[in-house]
């Protein structure tokens, strides 16, 4: 499946860092857009499929078809970027500025959004019939995940902010490897199941995903789940983001990044004594 090594691979990850930042508003945005949107249907089809078979491994294993879709077409994911680009800047490539980077996770944020809240609306249309019947039993779920993951934290105070920022780590950690997955092979097969395994991971162990979180909260909101837009944004949103950023750029892009492209000098060997 032609395997690059972890050198090969890590020059590729800084390149496509400075790339994102330098391409055009417009592409950003429209990238962004079709990632939310593409991972909000993997997300509800993961969700269904959970429903419908009882069984939520089963939802975890078909939910990264979603993830493969989506950076196959070279779609931007606010996790994805938020590993990437700050290693443009610590290689001090032409024209990458903090700035630069906070512009650009600015622009994919709101692309995101916007893609995944289409589809939330989408869906929520789908499921109640134009809003004129109930939900059924995937609207019914999703509106309980997203009180669960609001209101149930919230209950725990610090202790429950702290908890969904560590998710957000611990996510971001995985997806990230999938971001990297992509790279470390020049054929398809080779890149979806590189991808495929630690996005599955993370969707099993119920981590908090930011752009996935785009999806489940609106359509929670939609469908009758009881928490406000602060609720969303205070006790899931914000500390998931600032999760996924820390997680992925700490656990996988810095340490890939020193130990592979920056390496330390090598260790010189000293000569043993002769006994005298």
């Amino acid at each position: 499946m032609a395997y690059l090594v972890p050198t090969e691979f890590v020059t590729k990850m800084v390149d496509a860092g400075e790339s994102k930042l330098n391409m055009s508003t417009r592409d950003t945005v429209i990238r962004a857009f079709m990632a939310g949107a593409i991972l909000a249907l993997a997300a509800v089809f993961a969700v269904t499929v959970a429903v419908q078979t009882g069984v939520f491994l089963i939802g975890a294993l078909l939910f990264p078809v979603g993830f493969c879709m989506l950076y196959l077409m070279g779609f931007d994911l606010l996790t994805g970027v938020f590993m990437l680009t700050p290693l443009a800047l610590l290689d001090k490539r032409p024209g990458v500025t903090p700035r630069g980077i906070l512009r650009n996770w600015g622009w994919v944020f709101l692309g995101n959004f916007a893609g995944a809240l289409t589809v939330a609306v989408m869906m929520s249309f789908v499921f109640t019939m134009g809003f004129s019947t109930d939900p059924g039993a995937v609207g019914t779920k999703i509106a309980g995940i997203g009180e669960a993951r609001t209101l149930g934290y919230e209950e725990y105070g610090l202790g429950g902010w702290m908890t969904i920022f560590i998710r957000g780590m611990l996510c971001n950690w995985m997806v990230s490897m999938g971001v990297v997955g992509a790279m470390i092979s020049t054929h398809v097969s080779g890149k979806v199941l590189a991808m495929w395994m630690p996005i599955m991971l993370f969707f099993f162990m119920g981590f908090e995903h930011s752009v996935v979180n785009m999806f489940l909260f609106p359509s929670a909101m939609i469908m009758g789940g009881n928490f406000s837009i602060m609720d969303y944004f205070l006790w899931n949103e914000i500390p998931t983001v600032l999760g996924n950023l820390i997680g992925g750029l700490a656990f996988t892009g810095l340490t890939l990044y020193t130990t592979h492209y920056k390496t330390a000098p090598k260790r010189v060997a000293t000569p043993l004594r002769k006994a005298a």
